[in-house]
């Protein structure tokens, strides 16, 4: 028996040992088969859980389960999935896959030729599921259930000798609409309507409202509303007219819209209510009182009915001048005049002109007054209605009096606040230059802000007129303790108001505080024991992540309360437990060395679907009853990562060069062995060793190495946290990561000839920075690097249009002053100065169209390195921003970095693209990736 024991060890431990032989290397093919679930959602009674599995590259599938975990249904090519609101019917999107659209492309097919999506619509209940076929939209209602509504588009006549094609598909198009269908898949019935463009579902009524240019036989051109229940049709406005912004309030009862029932090319549209007897009337039309002169109802502006009905508000704009028609565009200048003293930065308003030129105003209708009051104006920056539309007042700010000074101060801005009175719109300034955001309480009491510079959080009475400091760093430290930059610290955030606006909840570093709106009893700790833990807790507020779920009600003092916990100290993520928001030390419910998603929570039930990982354990699903008792994993998306070598990340702790104690993550090969010498990638960018559990999933990144790549192909990845100082980030770099690396090094597993860095960005910065200064490197990749802050200083940033001083004076690169008062900050922390040092062979990514750091910046690294004879090489990617987002240039990426680091860090064979380049005329035919011997 004993040798029969014996035995049955000794093959178990050899197919184990087998096992771990056989275990393959990762490839970036193989990498763009990884999935991710990007889609999840549980039903409102918690018994069916949807989730959508999507490789990097290659077709979605879409998986219906149950709560026990059990597969009803796999649908591929499926997406934009919704659980109806009774829990009956999911229903979703089916795409053509990748390879069908592929196929035509390469067949010249045009694009009215390329196949429509279906609709699929799956029976919870049967498990059949139905699909509909050539779909332009649909809408599903998320507070009742029973229907659906969907257009589609009829099949285009193809065969030539058909000489008469039918008329009704001749007619579709987005402009003159397309067959609306309503569905109710439970009893299975339909009502179809001709060439609809809109159509919108009441909130809370089963009703539909829609447009449609009539079939110029039986249905009339107009507006309609169908009631889904008794199958009743109303005309609310027809003829042939053009109809926008239709809106129906919560119960259907009313209905605005703008209309315009000229037959003129300049549009005039005016407002129309149906109060549900008759046809609509006209309300508003651009002459009225009220509408101010050389200002018009805006057709881009919403219209939004109050809680109680008794207001509508909507858009008006100004004017804008009819192009003068005698003169040809050829006749006129093509310029943009800046002018140094207005108020938006000249840049700033081209990138927004778009935005601008559809810019509306807020104004309201009051229904019974039938009075018109314009409420927002071109001098405000921001405008919010107060308590659903019911209060007297609303709150606008400004911070145009300040916009010049926030080209070099950057955020928050400074800002001064209003009341507005909704009834003639006289505005009152309450607040004056302060550096905060105003917010309104959900019952429109109070307003609250966090001021920057005295790290405050206060509130004003909107009745009272009083202002009220409810914090001070003596009493709640409620922002950032760790903020290293030049720049006022962000607060950490807010749980909510509780009913009523009774209070309001604050985090400080640790814990969760009830606050009284007027200081009427000092801040008390709900949490108790955060800090003393060094727990992170943080209420869950389920409604946050419910689809359309608006979250306009304060929080139930009197209900249970769920809170994730994270322990800054051990990186353990929990959730927790309070039974009612009043001071106790929160029960823990699950917690362990993983981290954790927010969990959804069903509407109806207390059923709860999260995910735990690690960086060996993918994010699967997993579902819960029973405040996280027993939990079942639901999902397994990647059953192929145990086929595949899997490093280890751990946490590692050194001494800065000026005495502070660090941490970083070190990612180690599977099967690591201390008395090997590894090479090892240099990858950082701020702080990371809080990530310490995060899986990371396998990418082919779009800016840096895969962890998960280079530690399955015998790699060590360094990330090490850096702490700055203001002036000298180059310098605060260097001694924060030099001293981990020569550690590292000191204890025999790291080769130290075989070592490189990578960095995008500010990271992209920091290793330019760094190969200036050491040799230690064997290469470096560089990624859209700010190298002369001289240059950049003075830049525009593309996607904003903003300038970019303010980064420099008082964000991420930490000068913390101007070029003027301090340049030899500027050029001591600049690497172009001093690139005639720099031994390390680079490998620099930097695209023509980068949004964030000007493209000129990786051009002057690679000019200077050229010049002074440095190895070196520029990835330009010609369809990317500040990193390549597409698929295959993100793959070429990173199979070139790869490459790169092999030949400089494993001595493989240079590729041809680094031994001879790609000549310009051989672009997009060779690509230069097989290795030269």
């Amino acid at each position: 028996m004993k040798k029969l024991t014996f035995l049955i060890i000794c093959v178990v431990l050899g197919l184990s040992v087998f096992a771990q032989n056989n275990k393959k290397t990762l490839t970036f093919d193989d990498i763009l088969k990884w999935n991710r679930i990007t889609e999840k959602m549980i039903s409102n009674d918690g018994n069916i859980v949807v989730y959508k599995a999507e490789p990097w590259k290659g077709d979605p599938v879409l998986s219906i389960i149950d709560n026990k975990g059990k597969e009803l249904k796999t649908i591929n090519s499926a997406t934009e999935a919704i659980i109806s609101f009774d829990s009956k019917f999911v229903i979703f999107t089916i795409k053509s896959t990748e390879d069908e659209i592929r196929e035509l492309k390469l067949k010249k097919a045009k694009e009215d030729e390329m196949p429509l999506n279906k609709l699929g619509i799956y029976n919870i209940k049967n498990g059949m599921l139905d699909t509909i076929h050539n779909l332009k939209s649909h809408k599903v209602p998320n507070k009742w259930a029973g229907w659906i509504a969907y257009q589609t588009r009829n099949e285009i006549v193809k065969d030539t000798s058909i000489k008469e094609v039918d008329e009704k598909i001749k007619k579709e198009s987005n402009e003159n609409g397309f067959e609306l269908t309503v569905y109710n898949p439970q009893i299975n019935t339909t009502k179809q309507f001709p060439f609809v463009t809109d159509y919108y579902f009441a909130k809370e009524k089963e009703v539909l409202a829609f447009v449609s240019t009539g079939d110029d036989k039986e249905f009339i051109p107009g507006v309609y509303l169908f009631d889904l229940n008794t199958q009743k049709q109303t005309e609310i406005l027809t003829g042939k007219s053009t109809y926008k912004q239709v809106s129906i309030n919560k119960s259907g009862s009313l209905l605005a819209l703008l209309a315009d029932t000229t037959k003129n090319k300049i549009k005039n549209y005016n407002m129309y209510l149906w109060n549900g007897q008759g046809l609509a009337k006209e309300i508003i039309n651009n002459n009225d009182e009220g509408i101010l002169e050389n200002w018009e109802i805006s057709v881009e502006g919403g219209i939004t009915f109050s809680e109680l009905n008794n207001r509508i508000f909507f858009g008006t704009q100004v004017i804008k001048p009819e192009k003068d028609t005698t003169i040809l565009d050829e006749e006129i200048a093509k310029l943009d005049v800046w002018h140094w003293n207005e108020s938006v930065l000249h840049s700033q308003q081209i990138n927004t002109k778009a935005d601008d030129l559809k810019k509306s105003y807020l104004a309201v209708y009051q229904i019974k007054e039938k009075k018109i009051v314009q409420l927002e104006k071109p001098e405000y920056t921001g405008i919010s209605i107060i308590n659903k539309g019911e209060s007297d007042k609303l709150l606008a700010w400004s911070n145009l009096p300040y916009s010049v000074q926030t080209m070099w101060e950057g955020y928050p801005e400074h800002n001064d606040f209003y009341l507005i009175d909704i009834n003639s719109g006289k505005a009152i300034m309450i607040k004056k230059d302060c550096r905060a955001y105003p917010e309104v309480s959900p019952e429109g009491k109070y307003l609250y802000w966090y001021n920057a510079i005295d790290t405050s959080w206060n509130t004003y009475n909107v009745i009272t007129g009083k202002e009220f400091k409810l914090t001070t760093p003596n009493k709640i430290q409620i922002a950032d303790e760790l903020n290293d930059m030049p720049n006022p610290p962000e607060n950490y955030g807010k749980a909510g108001w509780l009913n009523n606006d009774e209070a309001f909840l604050v985090y400080d570093r640790f814990d969760v505080w009830k606050i009284d709106p007027e200081n009427k009893y000092d801040p008390i700790n709900l949490t108790i024991n955060g800090k003393q833990s060094r727990i992170n807790y943080r209420i869950i507020d389920f409604r946050d992540y419910i689809l359309d779920e608006e979250v306009e009600e304060g929080i139930d003092p009197t209900k249970s309360i769920y809170l994730t916990g994270y322990n800054e100290i051990s990186r353990n993520d929990g959730f927790y437990k309070m039974a009612s928001v009043d001071p106790s030390t929160p029960t823990e419910l699950m917690s362990g060395s993983y981290s954790l998603s927010i969990p959804l929570k069903a509407k109806d039930a207390e059923v709860f679907v999260y995910t735990k990982e690690t960086f060996d354990q993918f994010p699967d699903l997993l579902i819960t009853e029973n405040d996280f008792k027993k939990s079942k994993s639901i999902s397994e998306v990647n059953p192929q990562q145990v086929d595949f070598l899997w490093g280890t990340k751990e946490l590692y702790s050194w001494t800065s060069l000026d005495g502070r104690k660090l941490e970083g993550l070190l990612i180690k090969p599977e099967n690591f062995d201390p008395n090997k010498k590894y090479p090892m990638i240099v990858n950082f960018y701020e702080k990371q060793s809080q990530e310490l559990y995060y899986h990371q999933i396998p990418e082919a990144h779009r800016s840096t190495v895969d962890y998960h790549y280079y530690s399955s192909n015998g790699y060590i990845i360094f990330n090490p946290d850096v702490y700055y100082k203001e002036g000298y980030p180059g310098e605060d770099a260097f001694n924060c990561v030099m001293p981990g690396i020569t550690q590292l090094i000191s204890e025999g597993f790291v080769d130290e000839k075989h070592i490189a860095a990578q960095g995008h960005s500010w990271g992209g910065y920091q290793v330019a920075y760094l190969a200036t200064r050491t040799n230690i490197f064997a290469a470096i990749e560089s990624g859209a690097p700010v190298v002369n802050m001289f240059s950049a200083y003075g830049g525009i940033r593309l996607w904003s249009g903003l300038n970019r001083s303010f980064q420099y004076e008082h964000e991420q690169s930490r000068i913390g002053q101007s070029i003027w008062e301090s340049p030899l900050r500027y050029i001591e922390n600049s690497p172009i100065f001093t690139v005639d040092k720099i031994q390390t062979p680079m490998l620099i990514m930097h695209n023509t169209n980068d949004g964030a750091v000007p493209f000129s910046q990786g051009i002057e690294f690679f000019i200077a390195l050229r010049r002074l004879k440095k190895e070196a090489w520029l990835l330009n990617y010609n369809e990317a921003d500040h990193w390549p987002l597409i698929v295959r240039d993100k793959y070429d990426f990173q199979i070139r970095m790869a490459q790169f680091f092999d030949h400089y860090l494993k001595n493989e064979p240079m590729p041809k693209w680094m031994k001879e380049g790609i000549p310009a005329v051989d672009k997009n035919i060779e690509m230069g990736f097989e290795l030269i011997k």
